[in-house]
């Protein structure tokens, strides 16, 4: 099989700063071949269990981005923050065994929401801009065993709802309705599209 010479790449105006310190999300950038950064922000997550989802994402992940820009200005900063929903509360993540097994439990044979905010600033030009994705999932009816097992491992406590769908985790899901992306912390089809969008991220034809 022969290839063209000629291939495409993605070249960002700025260099990037990701304002997180989220395997998931790195993983996510990294996969589609951008060099960044990683500078979290220091940015402390309280979880609260009622309020407006869509203004809570969009306001911590602008405060990520922006607490990083204030030392960055000569950078393209994004910041993001997840969070599930179900029954019009917030799960943030467990702090422990108790609190994931009863995470669990809610969400076990039902749908939940997962909103994730992003936020893409460049203080150089005054530039800053937040979006708000929302997917939904549903789970299957998990067993005290499954739940049990689960808790027992790493994996739920640095996850908001306690589970990852990228890990372990996807055992759980009957299914999702929206990007995939998203239930994993960073939508990246649409951080891609606000890039382009506002012309932060072209893709170049590089001769070889």
């Amino acid at each position: 099989m022969t290839y063209e010479k000629n291939r495409y790449e993605l070249e960002l105006k700025y260099p990037l700063i990701l304002a997180s310190a989220s395997p998931r999300r790195e993983e996510l950038l990294r996969k589609l071949g951008f060099d960044f950064s990683i500078i979290p922000s220091g940015i402390e997550e309280v979880n609260h269990t009622d309020g407006d989802p869509t203004e809570h994402v969009i306001s911590l992940s602008a405060a990520k981005a922006g607490k990083v820009a204030e030392h960055y200005r000569d950078f393209l900063i994004l910041g993001a923050d997840t969070i599930v929903v179900i029954d019009g509360h917030i799960l943030g993540k467990p702090s422990n065994r108790v609190e994931a097994v009863a995470m669990l439990r809610k969400l076990s044979g039902r749908e939940h929401e997962v909103f994730t905010g992003f936020t893409v600033c460049v203080p150089q030009e005054e530039f800053q801009c937040s979006e708000v994705v929302r997917s939904v999932v549903k789970f299957h009816n998990l067993t005290e065993p499954e739940i049990e097992w689960y808790a027992s491992t790493e994996e739920p406590y640095d996850k908001a709802g306690a589970y990852a769908v990228q890990g372990k985790g996807a055992i759980f899901i009957e299914r999702i309705n929206g990007s995939y992306t998203n239930v994993m912390g960073l939508p990246i089809g649409e951080v891609v599209k606000c890039l382009v969008r506002e012309n932060f991220l072209t893709f170049q034809k590089k001769c070889r």
